[in-house]
């Protein structure tokens, strides 16, 4: 008998019980079995991991602007020195001519102060911006606000989504026509063009309508946008699963049985669809982080002085050449974050298809 890799089925008893050394695998639930399959995902292990460490690094913004940077995101030091090397250094150059080598140089105006690393006791790891504040600590707070939105709008696009679906699929009709005209509608228009144009408009005056007030600069404005805009993409597949099931015996018995529809569509179907809809809850975070950096950085999301990884990048532009470190650090934590999320979200999809095929030694 070779050692060779072979294909097989991870929803087959023999698979289980030869990765279970012989133990029974009986009574075991989905979603058991389902985690023995991501355990086996090293790799989508891995990210996950890196983006824990990337939130766990953002939630600690607040203890390392003030127990190490010794400021906030906010404070301008445009006329501030720091120690560097033991030796004063202007955070924000004042420019002016200088004689080096015998040769006549302009400095140019408003230079910041480059990444210090350990250098500066801790502070201006990552540089300074064109006001003198700290590169790190807006780093961070950055990414604070840009999982908020992420995070935020991804859930209200999965909620909102799972329960039109639901209705959508289950009673099907005229709700399922009304329904499907509204997600055509919004559909119908290109969905960054819709986001720029609501959240461009709300940046200005905020929303004061049907008792909801929100004020300009809300991180609400770009998270409610983001969330709303992108239900019809995840709504629409579901809707197709739910109307598969909606089919079943399972459910034709619940109904034999007396049950009412909320029960049928929360107890029988949605258990059935979870899976699904946990990997496009992941994905849709990646996914709305991007969304969230476009929208700030064409100045319709998270709006100055609160950071964002868009509106970072957005800052740093115009000294991509002097100080490409202002676009660079926030441009590469968000596509690590959205990287590790990518994958972390395929492998979850792998482990909760029970059809999934691996590798066994």
């Amino acid at each position: 008998m070779t050692d060779t890799a072979t294909d097989f089925s991870l929803d087959t008893a023999s698979v289980l019980a030869s990765a279970s050394h012989g133990e029974s695998i009986e009574a075991k639930s989905p979603w058991t079995l389902a985690w023995r399959r991501l355990r086996r995902n090293r790799v989508a292990l891995f990210f996950l991991a890196v983006f824990l460490i990337i939130v766990v690094g953002c939630a600690l913004a607040p203890v390392y602007a003030n127990h190490v940077a010794g400021t906030n995101p906010y404070r301008n030091h445009v006329a501030d020195t720091v120690l560097k090397d033991g030796k004063p250094v202007d955070v924000v150059s004042k420019g002016g001519i200088k004689i080096v080598n015998g040769q006549t140089q302009f400095t140019p105006a408003g230079k910041p102060i480059g990444p210090c690393l350990w250098r500066c006791g801790g502070k201006y790891v990552l540089g300074a911006d064109n006001n003198g504040r700290d590169v790190a600590v807006r780093l961070l707070y950055g990414g604070i606000n840009s999982l908020k939105v992420g995070f935020g709008s991804a859930f209200i696009c999965v909620a909102f989504a799972v329960i039109l679906s639901l209705l959508a699929g289950y009673y099907g009709g005229w709700i399922d026509w009304i329904i499907s005209r509204v997600f055509d509608v919004i559909w119908a228009f290109p969905v960054i063009l819709l986001a720029i144009a609501v959240g461009t408009a709300l940046s200005i005056n905020g929303f004061h309508h049907f008792g909801i007030d929100l004020e300009a600069g809300s991180l609400w404005i770009p998270t409610l946008i983001i969330g709303f805009a992108l239900v019809p993409y995840i709504a629409r597949p579901l809707r197709g699963q739910i109307l598969s099931i909606r089919q079943k015996e399972f459910v034709e018995a619940s109904v034999a049985q007396g049950a009412g529809a909320p029960r049928i569509m929360f107890f029988e179907i949605l258990p059935n669809v979870l899976s699904t809809v946990l990997v496009f809850f992941a994905l849709t975070i990646a996914n709305n982080i991007i969304f969230e950096a476009g929208l700030s950085y064409l100045g319709a999301g998270v709006q100055l002085p609160e950071p964002s990884w868009g509106n970072l990048i957005a800052e740093g532009q115009d000294r991509i050449t002097t100080a490409p470190w202002l676009s660079i650090v926030p441009g590469l934590a968000m596509v690590l974050t959205v990287l590790s999320l990518n994958v972390f979200g395929d492998g979850l999809r792998d482990a909760l298809d029970p059809r999934a095929k691996v590798k066994i030694q």
